[in-house]
């Protein structure tokens, strides 16, 4: 067998041996070791030497448009990043035939850019045109600047492209078609004067572009620029068009006499003055739990721009929260004073005010009626740090378990499917797993809205490596219309399909027998409750046919590796934590466990819901999922808080709801959570906050829940504090401070700790460091995580060892019970609590879209988002608007069991006959007026989308609710990526070295 070597696109053959160990290459007389199947250029790049590459990004691959990249090998001109290394190969970067090669293709991309640094935004020290200018030493071009006939394109509100600054590099074409995946960018290299299209030829403003900002992150220059940008970055940018155009003109006039280099130094000294004004600090993503990872560029408090490149889940991705979505930081209503109650009107308090009521009514309230009539609930988009002191004020200082976290609305039952079968409630790998499985499995999750970036690795491994896609969903989303097949079934019925699957694949011979027997306990009860799941009844209830499940049970059986990715639309149902099980069942089965590219995925949909929990903001479980009613565990964190802890389960959210109503619960402190709206049934959570005796609540807006509340106290978001968050994939990251708090405002782990102290606790955390240091001294699954370990852009996955080593794979030698063995967990089919009827005759699913988050008061406070999407919406079917008069923008009335809203429709097929979707980005027609108090009975998690409706059509019209500028109305372009021998094919177009062209140089 051979394996195959790549040379400017051409195939060479090397031997196995070659290709099994490093390979010794020789660059420029020195000798140094490769990695088998290891680039060129990245060879060259990880032993220092300096080689120009224009159009090449590590991320990105070889693109080969730019050309200066050019090496010498056996007296051949090769591109460094086509080239893949193999045994004795000998290389020269130094020769003057290469040297002068690369000079020429540079010439070339001058021709399309027009140099100005020192009046340029870009001009930061990371231009590539500008250091590529210095380090082949250009003076002077040979080819001059062209300017193309094109305007500029300020028609997105986040960034903008200038056509002639476009050296045509193409970089932005291969990470929108190839690493985003959203297929909206191209260049038209058979026209006269190529460009960058969207849409083939759209405006930017009205095409499919998602903003995902990847286009600008990966730009060599200044053609893509972000608007916060422009004007604000340099201290000669901000000045008028017309004195810039003058002060370029200059620039340009001198350049013939001075060269380039004279000017450069000056563009250099003014990039080095901008280093006193501008901060660069890494942050965490507050929004969705994929957990991407930036940089903040800020001036002042002026947000410059979100620059992703080293974060160990995204890379070089965000999506247009993670990009964008910040203006809600500085937004004018922040809130900065505390607030109290007094009648039906609110006043501003002193924080010693605010927090001497607080302790003074918790205090009177414990005395009264005891600890377990307060509870209390923190937030998923607060730190670790901060869960941590929250159940710890609730345990140790006020002595309830009554503390919970929003991961009870959301993530509960896939925890608990989890716990059931394998042994952690969390991911069994990496988002680099689900990359390298050969079929991904996705249910009742739109990935592509709710985890753009993690979606963008789906998306790629299906679109270049042939990976296979089975998506099952009540809506045909993006990812369900990029499947290899999508199943539509019955609203949730997801576990008797599921099951059936399973039951087909042991009664066929297909399942992974020798991973069952080695690994694998209760096989034979397993197989007893899968009795009624036949393939027959399976269609039946779900609407599926027979063909179609048995034409996934085969792929499933075929593929090598699967990963199972699920989220919101399995696990708010009244059978949520079964359906989890039905899929780790079914993972167990097949064996898909314990290796790369395999395994279980539940993804949770906040920044830090994963880490709410893991930390202890649970009402059954302390730190690192150990029972309040083990008392081993309780002594331990006793003698470490020294004091006697509670040892019965506290109240969930659910059950707190329930207690007030009741007159149990009588106090709740609430931080960071909008629980008037996104809890189920929100007419009788709304009424249950109107009876609490006294409420807390922790935010930095006033929020709708905030309205309840006798005390409101000013926090801060994420940027304005230090402290850790950990994401879907079990990541713990370390976020810095880009920011100080608002004056007025203060840190959750701050508040928390002053009313702790009123309480008379005592702490004295002086930095959220030391929080992370007690809770892994206490917590074994964290026990090696602290913030050295976490510098930067490192990270650890859990559990991690006291010596620091983590999981990125869990599961490689043993499941985590005590046997070291999973369990198959038998189940039972009970179906949909609430099922449409002659009155409610319309069944409503709900959840995410891309652009907003959860009720929308963070991004509705983002000038471009809410420009693009303004409101909230329902879909409906063609076919049943046809049939009930109704078109995009009528103004229906839907009216469910518990309440009614008024909204607009957006007539689309992404759903289809009598099914609805409607987006919970609403907080005044929130949909959760809708929904039931109807849960999941092992976890009390709402059954949110078994919703039943009757739809009224109202008498007005409207405008349609998502504008003309919205990406769904857009056409993608897909294309294989920048398809660069498009270029090589133009008549302008030689490869250089072919005919020289005489450059000046130093």
């Amino acid at each position: 067998m051979e394996t195959t070597t790549m040379i400017n696109g051409k195939r060479s053959e090397t031997s196995p041996a070659e290709s099994s160990a490093e390979v010794g290459v020789v660059i420029d007389g020195s000798s140094h070791a490769a990695h088998p199947g290891e680039r060129l250029v990245d060879l060259i790049n990880r032993v220092g030497l300096k080689l120009s590459q224009v159009c090449y990004h590590p991320q990105l691959g070889p693109i080969q448009t730019c050309d200066t990249c050019l090496v010498e090998i056996n007296g051949q001109l090769v591109r460094a990043c086509a080239t893949t290394v193999s045994n004795g190969m000998t290389v020269t970067t130094a020769s003057s035939k290469a040297h002068a090669a690369r000079q020429e293709a540079f010439d070339r991309i001058l021709a399309n850019h027009m140099l100005y640094c020192t009046v340029c935004d870009n001009n930061n020290g990371n231009c590539t045109v500008h250091n590529t200018t210095r380090l082949l030493a250009i003076e002077h071009q040979q080819i001059p600047f062209q300017p193309k006939p094109y305007e500029v394109d300020n028609t997105n509100p986040f960034y903008r492209y200038d056509p002639d600054q476009c050296i045509l590099c193409g970089r932005c074409v291969e990470a929108c078609q190839n690493v985003q995946v959203n297929e909206t960018l191209s260049i038209n290299w058979d026209e006269p004067h190529p460009r960058v299209l969207w849409d083939g030829g759209s405006t930017i403003g009205e095409s499919s572009c998602v903003s995902c900002g990847h286009c600008i992150t990966v730009c060599p220059c200044n053609a893509l620029m972000e608007k916060s940008m422009v004007g604000h970055a340099g201290f000669l940018t901000g000045i008028s068009k017309q004195a810039l155009d003058g002060m370029i003109d200059v620039v340009k006039g001198v350049e013939p006499e001075t060269g380039y280099g004279a000017i450069l130094r000056v563009s250099e000294i003014e990039s080095a003055m901008r280093e006193s004004r501008i901060r660069r600090t890494k942050t965490v993503c507050t929004y969705c739990g994929v957990g991407c990872s930036f940089d903040v560029w800020s001036k002042d408090r002026h947000i410059l721009k979100v620059e992703p490149a080293d974060g160990p889940a995204n890379g070089i991705s965000t999506c247009i929260k993670g990009k964008f979505g910040w203006d809600y930081v500085n937004a004018p209503d922040r809130l900065t004073k505390p607030l109290i109650r007094e009648g039906d009107k609110f006043r501003e308090a002193s924080w010693d005010e605010a927090l001497d009521l607080v302790a003074r009514k918790f205090s009177e309230i414990k005395a009264k009626n005891g600890p377990d009539s307060l509870a209390f609930i923190s937030s998923s988009k607060c730190t670790n740090e901060e869960s941590y002191l929250m159940q710890k004020l609730a345990r140790a200082v006020v002595g309830t378990n009554n503390i919970d976290n929003c991961s009870r609305y959301c993530q509960a039952p896939a925890t608990m499917g989890l716990f059931r079968t394998v042994g952690y409630g969390g991911d069994s790998g990496s988002i680099h797993d689900i990359e390298k499985a050969s079929l991904v499995l996705i249910v009742g999750s739109n990935t592509a809205e709710s985890h753009p970036v993690l979606a963008t690795r789906v998306k790629r491994a299906h679109k270049l490596h042939g990976q296979k896609l089975i998506v099952a969903d009540l809506r045909e989303h993006e990812m369900a219309r990029r499947a290899d097949v999508f199943l539509h079934p019955q609203p949730g019925t997801d576990l008797v399909w599921l099951s059936a699957i399973t039951r087909y694949l042991l009664d066929n011979g297909l399942a992974h027998n020798d991973f069952l027997r080695q690994w694998v306990n209760g096989l034979d009860e397993y197989k007893k409750a899968l009795a009624p799941f036949t393939m027959e009844f399976a269609s039946q209830t779900c609407g599926l046919p027979v063909e179609t499940l048995k034409r996934v049970a085969h792929m499933i059986a075929e593929a090598d590796r699967m990963c199972v990715l699920w989220a919101m639309g399995v696990t708010q149902q009244s059978q949520g934590s079964d359906t989890s099980t039905a899929i780790s069942n079914l993972l167990l089965v097949t064996g898909n466990y314990m290796r790369p590219g395999t395994g279980s995925y539940p993804l949770r949909g906040h920044n830090n819901v994963q880490g709410a929990s893991d930390c202890g903001s649970m009402p059954n479980n302390l730190p690192g999922y150990q029972s309040v009613n083990d008392p081993e565990v309780r002594a331990r964190f006793e003698t470490a808080w020294k004091t006697k802890l509670p040892s019965t389960k506290g109240f969930d959210n659910h059950e707190m709801v329930d207690a007030i109503h009741q007159g149990k619960l009588k106090s709740l402190y609430l931080i960071g959570e909008e629980m008037a709206i996104v809890d189920s049934n929100a007419n009788h959570v709304a009424e249950a906050f109107s009876k609490l005796d006294f409420f807390v609540v922790q935010d930095i807006f006033f929020s709708t829940t905030c309205r309840f509340a006798d005390v409101v106290l000013p926090a801060c978001p994420s940027l304005e504090k230090e402290g850790t968050f950990t994401s879907t994939e079990r990541r713990v990251q370390r976020l810095y401070q880009v920011f100080e708090p608002l004056p007025g405002s203060l840190p959750d782990w701050k508040i928390t700790q002053d009313i702790a102290n009123r309480l008379g606790a005592n702490w004295s955390y002086q930095h959220p460091s030391e929080i992370m240091s007690e809770m892994a001294s206490v917590t074994p699954m964290l026990a090696g995580v602290n913030y050295e370990r976490l510098e930067g852009y490192k990270s650890l996955q859990w559990p991690v060892a006291a010596d620091g080593s983590d999981q990125p794979l869990l599961y490689t030698k043993k499941f985590n019970f005590p046997d070291g063995k999973a369990r198959l967990f038998p189940l039972m089919w009970s179906g949909p609590v609430e099922k449409p009827n002659a009155q409610f005759d319309l069944h409503l699913n709900n959840g995410r879209l891309l652009e907003h988050f959860h009720e929308g008061n963070m991004t509705y406070r983002v000038k471009g988002i809410h420009e693009k999407t303004p409101d909230t919406f329902v879909e409906i079917s063609p076919d049943l608007a046809q049939e009930r008069g109704v078109q995009s923008g009528t103004w229906l009335l839907l009216t469910s069991r518990y309440g009614q809203v008024r909204v607009r429709a957006l007539v689309t097929d992404r759903v289809s006959g009598r099914e609805l979707y409607m987006p919970m980005n609403s907080t005044e027609s929130p949909v959760n007026r809708l929904t039931s108090s109807t849960t999941d009975p092992a976890t009390h998690t709402p059954a949110y989308k078994e919703t039943s409706v009757h739809m009224e059509i109202l008498s007005e019209i409207g405008e349609s609710p998502l504008p003309r500028v919205n990406h769904r109305f857009g056409h993608p372009t897909p294309q294989r990526g920048v398809e660069a021998e498009r270029k090589w094919k133009r008549p302008d177009y030689q490869f250089p070295g072919s005919q020289l062209v005489q450059i000046q140089v130093k």
